[in-house]
């Protein structure tokens, strides 16, 4: 008997095209509700998007999933090094963190691979979901998507109530940047009218 497939989610790296990437916590735990873990997390996001060379365009993290609107750069990484670079790091810190602390968090963020190989796993395994947007009504669909999250979980009552997006720099342009969040970036000018 053969073993079960694991579902495959392919990365279309085309030239011009913005990426909505989704990734989630193990087992969709509700890992992202403390501060000093999401602000780690944006230094890891930062980081990853500086070195891999695109623009981070939209976010939002939720308790337990996070959404990045992506646009690579001509010389970008491949999405899967991006999403490597961003959850490697993260996930490293977190584990010594819970080390130091001796939290039980980490007994159940700890899994057996194989007989004898524990892991430890604060993503969710695998890539997630990764969609492609090609043109400016999709993109605004889609950041306005990514803000609404939060309102939609009852998490604020407003889009820019969320401190944990970027709704509030996008929204109101003048706001105050956040040192606790990643630097959003806009897209080319001429993206719009790229052949994509």
């Amino acid at each position: 008997m053969n073993p079960p497939r694991r579902k495959l989610i392919k990365h279309f790296h085309e030239a011009g095209h913005l990426h909505e990437l989704t990734f989630s916590c193990f087992q969709r735990m509700q890992l992202l509700t403390n501060d000093t873990w999401r602000s780690m997390l944006s230094e890891s996001i930062q980081r990853a998007i500086d070195r891999h060379h695109y623009r981070l365009i939209a976010f939002v993290y939720m308790p337990e999933h996070i959404h990045l609107l992506v646009f690579p750069e001509h010389d970008a990484s491949p999405i899967p090094e991006l999403l490597r670079a961003i959850k490697r790091p993260f996930s490293y810190r977190i584990k010594q963190l819970l080390l130091l602390h001796n939290s039980p968090l980490l007994q159940r963020l700890t899994v057996e691979q194989r007989p004898g190989v524990e892991t430890f796993r604060f993503w969710q395994e695998g890539p997630g979901y990764d969609r492609n947007i090609t043109n400016p009504t999709t993109t605004m669909l889609s950041i306005d998507y990514l803000h609404e999250n939060p309102v939609k979980r009852r998490l604020c009552a407003r889009a820019v109530d969320w401190k944990w997006s970027s709704a509030r720099r996008i929204l109101v342009p003048d706001s105050p940047i956040d040192r606790d969040l990643p630097a959003i970036t806009k897209l080319p000018a001429d993206w719009s009218t790229r052949s994509h």
